[in-house]
């Protein structure tokens, strides 16, 4: 009777939050107290305001940052480049300016560009099995076998269902997830395993919306997703949005799928995008007599981790091939050896593939082809020099992982601008643009018409205009 007592009051809620129309704002909510798991057990309300409190005050023995300090909880719970930039225009000696995520950490001057941008600095080790290498081949590895990169901060909203955590999926559970931030951003000591759980409860309690915090709770009481009725049917559309809906199921479902919007539900879709790879990082194409080449591709089971293009678009903006939001500010240019173990006496490949471009310049993105008329291309599927951030990879040590990172959950995205892992598009707008662009017609699953470009000069979209303006009218409100 308590599940169900449960369910009617969460179920009114989103159902008024529906009805009204209204757009529901990032905040914490009051836990039931009538969680069904031992982990939900654990959030009441008194162990959330104690959380919250942990959250929003700097740790003893840190640099003076608290998690709110990056983690904002005005904006989203994120770290938005406008509250960078009024930041320090009010108090450049705030704790978020630490020389750990200055542009030159060095400087006897500090800079803080990409900071503006509202990112981080994000220091790896490497995996056992690989080396960083320079475009000769040559073993460049650091000595501390550790790699930087720069992401951006996520909100914690709805980690009560959207784990793993962090964009690469390095961390399995909150608790773990606040230490290691406590560690690499604050750089602070160990913390006492209680406050980590009460911050962690508090975390549990921030939602996108009532319906994002329905669908947790179910889940925590052990509800499998297909049982977990939609709380997005009881949203009142009106035509365009409606129509938005239609297209994101077209479009977006595949891999924001299920009631969580970040889960895998069609694996072909997912699968089209791993290719088997050739020693030296390409791809390896089947070309039949009369037929195309089509690359060989590798399913991935069990991975919720996908490369859609990501980190190959800020590659394009570093190179100048398209503007990004991003572009301003300088990324890490890597490329990477994979070995069989971590003896790293046996290559298994190297990625980014060093280019063939078809006219031999060195900045053109379109590859030659070999002697079977196959591209010789790597994971990006164009030529590309080096990588800004190899993603799960550096996680996982697997080259089938090359720039591939978690597909977030769309809930709430209408508020988590910029986008991307490292903040490469300012808009909801930017991101169905490229979507439609560049990302949709590389996916044969997908099976979208293509249509003409809207901007004069573009490639053929998988979006025409007034889909892409009701995909963000529906979106707005998911």
């Amino acid at each position: 009777m308590a599940g169900h007592r449960l369910i009617a009051r969460t179920v009114g809620a989103f159902v008024l939050a529906g009805l009204a129309g209204c757009t529901d704002a990032v905040a914490p909510v009051e836990s039931t107290g009538e969680l069904a798991t031992s982990e939900a057990e654990l959030v009441s309300p008194a162990q959330a305001a104690a959380g919250k409190k942990h959250f929003q005050e700097a740790l003893p023995g840190t640099n003076g940052r608290s998690c709110a300090t990056c983690h904002v909880l005005s904006d989203n719970t994120a770290l938005t480049p406008a509250h960078v930039e009024a930041l320090w225009a009010r108090n450049p000696a705030d704790p978020l300016f630490n020389r750990i995520d200055a542009d030159d950490p060095t400087a006897a001057v500090p800079t803080y560009e990409h900071l503006k941008k509202g990112l981080v600095r994000v220091v790896l080790p490497l995996p056992a099995n690989m080396d960083v290498i320079d475009v000769q081949g040559n073993v460049i590895t650091a000595p501390d076998r550790k790699v930087s990169v720069w992401r951006a901060v996520p909100s914690i909203a709805d980690t009560g269902f959207s784990g793993p955590f962090q964009f690469d999926g390095r961390e399995t559970d909150l608790v773990t997830q606040a230490q290691s931030a406590v560690t690499s951003h604050s750089q602070g000591g160990t913390v006492p395993l209680p406050v980590l759980q009460r911050i962690a409860a508090f975390e549990r309690t921030v939602f996108s919306s009532p319906r994002a915090r329905f669908v947790s709770e179910l889940l925590e009481q052990g509800w499998p997703l297909s049982a977990i009725p939609d709380p997005d049917a009881l949203l009142l559309l009106d035509a365009s949005e409606r129509r938005g809906r239609d297209v994101y199921n077209l479009a977006c479902e595949a891999c924001h799928g299920d009631r969580t919007r970040n889960r895998v539900v069609n694996r072909a879709t997912h699968d089209a995008l791993f290719y088997a790879l050739k020693p030296d990082g390409n791809i390896q194409y089947t070309v039949t007599p009369g037929g195309r080449p089509e690359p060989v591709r590798v399913p991935r089971p069990h991975s919720e981790f996908l490369n859609a293009g990501y980190a190959f678009m800020t590659y394009l903006g570093q190179r100048g091939v398209v503007p990004l939001f991003n572009t301003s500010v300088d990324f890490p240019q890597y490329r990477f050896r994979f070995y069989t173990d971590g003896t790293r006496q046996h290559p298994v490949t190297d990625l980014p593939p060093i280019p063939v471009t078809a006219s031999g310049h060195p900045d053109d993105i379109n590859p030659a082809l070999d002697e079977n008329g196959a591209p010789i291309v790597g994971p990006a599927l164009a030529a590309q020099w080096y990588s800004t951030d190899p993603g799960r990879a550096l996680i996982s040590g697997d080259p089938a992982e090359f720039e591939a990172f978690d597909v977030p959950s769309l809930r709430g995205i209408a508020r988590s601008a910029p986008y991307f892992h490292d903040n490469s598009h300012a808009t909801l707008a930017d991101t169905v643009d490229t979507y439609s662009r560049f990302i949709l017609p590389g996916i044969p699953t997908v099976g979208l018409p293509l249509h003409p470009p809207e901007f004069p000069g573009g490639p053929p979209e998988s979006l025409t205009p007034a889909q892409k303006q009701d995909l963000l009218r529906f979106l707005q409100r998911l």
